[in-house]
């Protein structure tokens, strides 16, 4: 069983699934958790920090913080405003809590300022193909790293105002080979900068320039990600994907996150991304103990 160190916390691959409880420092996530308000931004880094109890009492094990929403349609953010969201977050968060920190961001600057004010590992939604030096700064400061598939293009989303942005016409040859394929690539620059494999996570990408059906399709086959030899990140919380298929905003997709990762995890997720953590704690720990029995025992 593999096994690794986060800021001091063993995580041993297999034993169990950890839960990674998002913190979303923006206005315009497509979640609808966003801590900055259009009306008020002062107070930022309590909301932050409460939110961050909320977690470790429901028992989350890693907290992914990010400045950048990363919806269909979402406006970037420049390099200064990220970091000045993002900053006085990671701090607090490192003086307050115990846990994991992640930054969720593919730009290098960015990564090198929050590992310097004390995050523990990198979660780059672009799997180090955006920004290649984000590789770089992340195997000097040694910390592990979650790589996603991104295929995310404008000229394929389609917003609706109640269910928020989908891709639509994304066309795959095969789109577990190509999924897998372009999974590897993130993971070579990740190697050829001087990450260990055992630093390396790898996320399937979710949402992230896939159908509605393609997502369906691609938690129903992780295991096939899976075979790739890499922890398994799956972050499927309140996505569209959900919506679509529920016809429900994000705010009542609750149920459908519960089956998305409990599907994902009797397919190998080895953490879960997620937004509801008292209700997704539970649904971990219950799925847990009906596919994991024979580790726990």
């Amino acid at each position: 069983m593999d096994m690794i160190r986060i800021n001091n916390m063993k995580f041993e691959w297999g034993k169990r699934t950890y839960v990674m409880g998002v913190i979303n420092i923006t206005e315009d996530s497509f979640s609808g958790d966003g801590l900055i308000r259009k009306d008020q931004n002062s107070g930022l880094v309590d909301s932050a920090l409460n939110q961050a109890k909320r977690f470790i009492d429901d028992g989350v094990d890693i907290l992914d913080v990010g400045a950048e929403s990363t919806r269909p349609g979402a406006q970037p953010v420049v390099i200064e405003e990220e970091m000045q969201r993002i900053l006085p977050v990671v701090q607090a968060l490192v003086k307050e809590t115990n846990l994991p920190i992640s930054v969720d961001t593919y730009k290098a600057s960015v990564a090198e300022a929050a590992l310097n004010a004390g995050a523990h590992m990198v979660n780059d939604v672009w799997g180090f193909k955006a920004d290649p030096d984000i590789a770089r700064v992340s195997a000097h400061f040694g910390v592990p790293v979650i790589l996603m598939h991104n295929r995310s293009s404008w000229a394929h989303a389609e917003i609706l105002e109640s269910l928020g942005g989908r891709y639509v016409g994304m066309e795959y040859d095969d789109l577990l080979s190509d999924i897998k394929r372009e999974l590897m690539e993130s993971v070579v620059i990740a190697r050829e900068a001087g990450i260990p494999d055992e630093h390396i996570i790898l996320d399937p990408g979710i949402g992230f320039g896939k159908t509605v059906e393609q997502n369906l399709e691609l938690i129903d086959r992780l295991v096939e990600i899976r075979e790739l030899g890499f922890p398994i990140l799956l972050g499927a919380s309140r996505k569209s994907f959900i919506g679509y298929t529920l016809d429900l905003p994000p705010d009542q997709r609750v149920e459908g996150t519960a089956a998305a990762i409990a599907v994902g995890i009797t397919r190998g997720a080895d953490i879960v991304r997620i937004h509801d953590s008292k209700e997704m704690v539970r649904v971990v720990k219950m799925t847990d103990a009906i596919v994991r029995h024979s580790q726990q025992n």
